[in-house]
């Protein structure tokens, strides 16, 4: 989870700054965070599409690609199969994440932050993809 963390500072989001790993037999097969498109402004640049819009709702209205989404395409575009993988993602995933993931066939995902949307997880659960909640330690 800390690789994930790590990822996100790179994430040119206003509002949340998400970062996300996809692992199989220990090894990363990539990774991604959440910004603008390849090639376009970003938020930071743009501003904000979501100001007045509450987290979890009309996720259209955004420029952003959100972590997990990178980290698919990431795999794609190098040809990587992630099928049986594990997500390991510093925030819950959406619905429209959590139906990419489904049918990327991945089959564990530990998250650490919450995200308002009960469908994600229904759908997740319904799938049978294992869930795994990892609250921040308390580092001494």
């Amino acid at each position: 989870m800390d690789i994930a963390s790590l990822v996100s500072e790179r994430s040119t989001c206003l509002r949340r700054r998400v970062g996300a790993i996809l692992v199989k037999d220990r090894r990363i097969l990539a990774t991604g965070y959440n910004g603008a498109p390849k090639g376009l402004a970003h938020c930071q640049e743009r501003g904000c599409l979501r100001e007045s819009i509450p987290s979890g709702q009309r996720h259209e209205l955004c420029r952003g690609v959100h972590a997990e989404q990178n980290a698919i395409i990431q795999a794609a575009v190098a040809g990587v199969s992630i099928a049986g993988s594990t997500l390991y993602c510093t925030n819950q995933p959406c619905v429209l994440c959590a139906k990419m993931l489904i049918n990327a066939g991945i089959v564990k995902i530990y998250f650490s932050g919450d995200y308002p949307d009960g469908l994600a997880m229904e759908l997740l659960q319904e799938a049978a993809i294992e869930l795994n909640i990892m609250r921040p330690q308390k580092k001494v």
